[in-house]
């Protein structure tokens, strides 16, 4: 039996993707180097154009990581104190503290059960005449149901920022996550299909005048040099880490594809192994594709489970143990539990198995056997 056998199988195994690409990799840092540009200039130039081409968009703005796009879109409207910004209670924590960091109310909704995104029937709900902005987040690689959001955000003339931290390349009703609303926010984290060597991130806007403004804010809002029309921050993305994300972009395509096929994989592996029925599995609703960035998996018992594949060396991990409306430091928004019961109940339930390209059917089937026999223990 394949659980007999005694392997490792890590969450990630960036070594994988790194090995056959290290002599470019390298190349490109050397040239970096020799250089001796590292603030912007044309390595953060070539990666936007790039980028630009791969999204579909004229106006993709590199930042310094996920959390700092977010952050810089919601200050480029202008968002600030006594203001409110409607987004999911289930998501990572840069989602809502971005909000909070600008002196702004994070209103927070329940997800759809099945999606683990934002449940767009309850936004209408949540608007109120402080609201200015509202964060969708793509969780895990699945877009949110945009067109509800879209259409009552149009209605409401509240701009929408779209955290795609998890999701490039994910599309919803063929557009891209990220080019749907007025903002996208983009994390070039290690983990993600697109990974920096370090912190990175992207925004991408529609119209000119904003991407104006987001250049202006990731440069302390100084145009000419010295001379600041607002105040920004050092959001710039390093030239080291623009060469890095340029040598990898050509292979996202491919990578993208390798995790869909280990999601089918999984599939077809639990199907044969009858645990559907005491297994959720990720469901892709008609129109949208799935990139999964996580293979998310609902399980009984889920920390007793967890246990048992860390002792047959397997990587899992919690994507996300506490919802915000839970967190401590959101005690202030008045929450209890129970407000938000299908955020609550994910994240008792949740568990991300492997599922990068490199993994082999071999270690499927290695991860499937281990969770068949936790689930039986």
């Amino acid at each position: 039996m394949t659980s007999a056998i005694r392997m490792r199988v890590k969450l990630l195994d960036l070594q994988a993707q790194y090995q056959p690409l290290r002599t470019e990799i390298l190349a490109a840092i050397t040239r970096v180097c020799d250089s001796q540009q590292f603030i912007l200039g044309p390595e953060v130039d070539a990666l936007e154009r790039e980028l630009a081409a791969h999204l579909g968009l004229s106006h993709v703005i590199a930042v310094s990581s996920g959390t700092d796009a977010l952050l810089v879109a919601l200050m480029a409207l202008g968002i600030g104190a006594g203001d409110e910004v409607i987004t999911s209670t289930f998501s990572f924590f840069a989602t809502a503290g971005c909000i909070a960091r600008l002196r702004a109310t994070p209103v927070l909704v329940d997800i759809d059960p099945v999606t683990f995104n934002l449940d767009p029937a309850l936004v209408a709900a949540a608007i109120t005449p402080r609201t200015r902005a509202i964060v969708p987040v793509h969780l895990y690689g699945l877009c949110a149901d945009m067109d509800p959001i879209v259409d009552v955000a149009r209605e409401k003339g509240i701009p929408i920022v779209e955290d795609a931290a998890q999701a490039i390349g994910a599309t919803f009703k063929s557009r891209q996550a990220g080019t749907i609303g007025t903002m996208g926010c983009f994390s070039f984290f290690p983990t993600k299909n697109l990974g920096a060597f370090g912190e990175g991130g992207l925004i991408t806007a529609g119209d000119a005048s904003l991407a104006g403004e987001i250049r202006l804010l990731r440069n302390h809002g100084a145009e000419p040099k010295y001379f600041h029309r607002r105040i920004g921050g050092n959001f710039r993305l390093d030239a080291l880490q623009a060469a890095v994300l340029r040598v990898k972009l050509p292979h996202l395509d491919r990578w993208t594809s390798l995790r869909q096929r280990n999601a089918e994989r999984y599939q077809s592996l639990f199907a044969s192994r009858g645990l559907i029925e005491r297994v959720t599995l990720p469901v892709i609703p008609r129109g949208r594709t799935h990139i999964f960035n996580q293979f998310v998996v609902r399980v009984p018992e889920r920390d007793r489970v967890q246990a048992v594949l860390a002792d047959r060396g397997i990587g899992t991990e919690i994507y996300y143990p506490v919802p915000f409306h839970l967190q401590e430091c959101f005690a202030s928004l008045g929450h209890t539990r129970g407000d938000f019961p299908h955020a609550e109940a994910a994240a008792s339930s949740v568990l991300a198995l492997p599922i990068y390209g490199e993994l082999t059917l071999e270690q499927q089937t290695f991860v499937v056997d281990a969770l068949a026999d936790a689930l039986r223990g």
